[in-house]
């Protein structure tokens, strides 16, 4: 008499994988266990005799399906944040000149590291994109070439007479807004919210 409790076990494997993708929080330990239903299934058609659905499962879906989710996932959990290569404000009469290069500057760098560290927890990660000038970044917001804006602000201390510089970040996502705000008071900028003309909110 054959023992066929193994078909059991396997069989018991599938819905139990299944639930384990459904509550995943992290995307790539989603497409891992997605990998492992797929792998549990090929097995179960071939245990049953059908190694044409068996071959078909484990090629389509299975090593083509993960491929493509993880392709998906990949292009989709990015924050495009726009920065301005290099800020020229020149004013007229007794006001100064005043350069700003926010590509390399020290508090720069301090402020993406919290950025990374807010977007982190929501597997989110930032690609900086550059741009010449106020007009250009501001139309890549409205035109969703961008998800975020992030520019520096000079601000004059009436009392001591010096300039303190800040960053303002400006985001057309209702979603980033909020994951943004609770944070912003321990990070050097301030936070706004601005709806792209024309459509709703997206991350295309």
């Amino acid at each position: 008499m054959n023992d066929d409790s193994y078909i059991y076990i396997l069989t018991a494997l599938l819905p139990l994988a299944a639930c384990m993708v459904v509550v995943q929080v992290n995307p790539y330990h989603a497409l891992v266990i997605r990998g492992i239903l797929g792998a549990i299934a090929a097995l179960i058609y071939s245990v049953f005799g059908a190694a044409d659905v068996a071959l078909t499962e484990a090629l389509m879906g299975t090593m083509l399906a993960i491929t493509l989710y993880a392709v998906a996932v990949r292009s989709s959990l990015v924050m495009r944040l726009g920065v301005l290569e290099e800020e020229k404000v020149e004013s007229q009469g007794d006001v100064l000149k005043v350069e700003l290069t926010v590509e390399s500057p020290r508090d720069f760098n301090f402020l993406m590291k919290d950025f990374r560290r807010i977007f982190s927890k929501y597997y989110l990660r930032i690609e900086v994109v550059p741009f010449t000038s106020l007009e250009a970044l501001h139309r890549a917001l409205m035109e969703k070439e961008i998800h975020a804006t992030c520019v520096p602000v000079l601000d004059s201390d009436a009392a001591g007479g010096a300039e303190t510089k800040h960053y303002q970040t400006v985001t057309r996502i209702q979603r980033l807004y909020d994951i943004m705000q609770p944070e912003i008071s321990s990070i050097n900028t301030s936070l706004d919210y601005k709806l792209a003309s024309g459509s709703g909110e997206d991350y295309q």
